[in-house]
């Protein structure tokens, strides 16, 4: 029943009107016209009026059909689904279909079939002048990030993962190498393939990579320090030193690395030097930054890029040498080498520097960008949990110190690339300069011996030197030790007796107070000396106010008595003078009664005192020759 129903219903034609017009009936209603000529006129919206009226109507049925069917549960009606009669099956078509999948997928069976072949055919050749072409990608994917765009493979030379902002996208490409014009450099003659059987002598690499022709060559970043035109000394900063000389895409990549590193830290130098203002402001000139350490002492900052095509990029200087770039001439502040091998700079003219390469120095340049890398990533845990992230130990502790709003802000204060840089270039200026000043007080003064030890643990901007002045022979006697404290641009340093002496960065100031150590360590060491010998110390001035004037410090005096009392020995040293030594015995040789003294005890008062010449006693140094010297007047 419901499926006759549905087959009459799908008859009917919903879309003429719901009543049918006979022919009768239209003749009817002409006539009906006709008649009627002088009938007045239809209301115009009259047809509009009836088509809306039976819109309505239909819309009525249909919503009363509707509620009649959804009642729950269906007493009147149930809606049957009207099944569509089938479509025409087009077979013809369809088979075209399958055909094309079923050809394109023996295309693609095929050409892997052709490259499986091709490959164990070469595998099995026992000398190949390729390598692998998937053996040799899976090394560099070991080394370095690939991923796949297309049909293209794209690597990643930037330390964006490490924690670079840098701009630059330090995207490289990879590509296989055709065996007709396949790269020049060849694998090194101890290097042994993995899927060969015998070692592979002249093996042609099957990768091509493409780099960026702004990353081509090598590059390095040359930092100087420079006094009326002279280098002081110099270093040079490379990402990595290691090379590995087996594969030259590997060498090729490690180059373009490089540059990128020595163009981002050559960058954030260049925009930290434009915004700081200091007292002398610093120059950005080209490829190279100036900025004032020291009145009259510069440090240069340089980036030197060479794309190995006789084009070096760099700032000329005058009066210097030309350096070798990767064997050529240029004329390039401190062209020199760079991770791809090439040789040192030659800098400050043309005869050899006076001062060595500083290997701490580089040391410390080379730290400073990996830290800021390090910082943007790692991030101390809070404490509590609740706390922000991000948040010093020292904020945490600012709270429960009672620390000042100046104190927090001071804390919140991060010093830039440059001010470190040049912080540690002071220091390290610094530290040259006390080095050469002990050094040459050591040179000059053999009695006594300046000894001095630098502590091996030092921080970038602070370093420790402790100097022990001793008398050959004699160290068991007197020790006089003291320890400088080196800092960006002062001394501090720490005497035997405890006191704290601050100095500048002016090294006379360094030698005066070492000279006055000296003088004062003669003194103390003859005292010590007395006391073995027996004598007895009858006064000692460290800052006498008679004799000649010092220019800086002041001149010390001892005397020193026999045991038998008979004898006097006065001795008088200074910063700036030579020891001398006086002798005064009694009793006097020319004592003779008077009217005025009469009595013979005055005859034991000290005479008149007599020099001793020490350069021409016998003795290694001062204290061998005072030894001798009290030895014979005690007997």
């Amino acid at each position: 029943m419901s499926e006759n129903l549905t087959q009459l219903a799908r008859k009917i034609d919903f879309a003429t009107d719901g009543e049918e017009v006979t022919t009768e009936e239209k003749k009817e209603e002409e006539e009906e016209e006709e008649k009627q000529p002088f009938q007045q006129p239809h209301w115009p919206l009259e047809d509009v009026r009836n088509k809306i009226r039976q819109a309505f109507t239909e819309m009525s049925v249909l919503h009363d059909l509707l509620v009649i069917v959804k009642q729950k549960p269906p007493v009147y009606m149930v809606l049957d689904p009207v099944q569509a009669e089938p479509l025409e099956q087009k077979n013809y078509i369809q088979f075209l279909a399958l055909k094309k999948s079923l050809q394109s997928a023996a295309t693609i069976l095929l050409n892997g079939a052709e490259r499986l072949r091709t490959s164990q055919a070469e595998m099995g050749r026992p000398n190949r002048a390729v390598q692998d072409f998937h053996i040799e990608l899976l090394r560099l994917r070991q080394n370095w990030r690939l991923k796949k765009i297309g049909n293209n493979i794209i690597g990643d030379l930037s330390y964006r993962s490490a924690g670079s902002m840098f701009r630059h996208t330090g995207i490289f490409e990879v590509s296989k190498a055709d065996e007709a014009s396949g790269p020049n450099a060849t694998v090194g003659p101890g290097a042994v393939s993995p899927v060969a059987t015998v070692p592979a002598r002249g093996i042609q690499s099957s990768l091509r990579v493409t780099v960026p022709t702004e990353l081509m060559g090598s590059a390095y970043i040359f930092v100087c320090i420079k006094k009326d035109e002279e280098d002081i000394c110099s270093a040079q900063l490379t990402s990595s030193d290691f090379v590995a000389g087996d594969i030259p895409w590997q060498q090729k990549l490690e180059k373009a690395q490089n540059v990128l590193f020595c163009k981002e830290l050559f960058n954030q130098l260049a925009r930290e030097a434009v915004k700081l203002t200091p007292s002398i402001p610093h120059l950005v000139v080209g490829n190279q930054i100036t900025a004032t350490i020291f009145p009259g002492i510069h440090l240069l900052v340089g980036l030197c890029h060479s794309d190995g095509k006789n084009n070096v990029r760099g700032k000329a200087t005058a009066g210097q040498g030309p350096p070798v770039v990767g064997g050529q001439t240029s004329n390039v502040v401190g062209g020199g080498s760079g991770s791809g091998g090439l040789g040192p700079a030659t800098v400050g003219g043309p005869g050899p520097s006076k001062y060595k390469h500083e290997h701490d120095l580089e040391h410390s340049l080379h730290q400073l960008l990996h830290r800021v890398y390090h910082h943007s990533f790692q991030h101390p845990l809070p404490h509590p949990v609740y706390a922000p992230m991000g948040m010093s130990k020292r904020r945490r502790a600012a709270g429960p110190e009672g620390m000042d709003k100046n104190q927090v802000i001071s804390l919140m204060k991060e010093q830039t690339l440059l001010e470190q840089i040049i912080r540690q270039v002071q220091h390290n200026f610094l530290r040259l300069r006390t080095m050469y000043v002990i050094d040459q007080l050591a040179a000059e003064f053999k009695d006594p011996l300046i000894v001095s030890h630098w502590n091996a643990f030092n921080s970038p901007t602070q370093s420790c030197v402790k100097i022990n002045i001793v008398t050959q022979g004699y160290d068991s006697v007197l020790r006089t030790k003291l320890v400088i404290h080196i800092f960006e641009r002062t001394l501090k340093c720490i005497c035997r007796d405890g006191k704290i002496m601050t100095m500048s960065f002016e090294p006379q100031e360094l030698r005066n107070l070492i000279l006055c150590q000296i003088s004062q360590h003669n003194m103390a060491a003859l005292q010590a000396l007395a006391k073995y010998t027996g004598w007895t110390l009858l006064s000692s001035e460290q800052n006498i106010g008679t004799g000649a004037i010092e220019p800086l410090g002041n001149a010390s005096t001892v005397m020193l008595a026999s045991p038998s009392g008979n004898k006097v020995i006065g001795v008088h040293s200074g910063p700036h003078q030579r020891v001398s030594v006086y002798v005064s015995s009694s009793p006097r040789p020319d004592f003779y009664p008077s009217t005025v003294v009469m009595e013979q005890r005055w005859e034991h008062l000290g005479s008149n005192w007599q020099e001793v010449r020490l350069d021409r006693m016998e003795g290694r140094n001062f204290l061998n020759k005072m030894e001798l010297l009290m030895a014979a007047l005690t007997a």
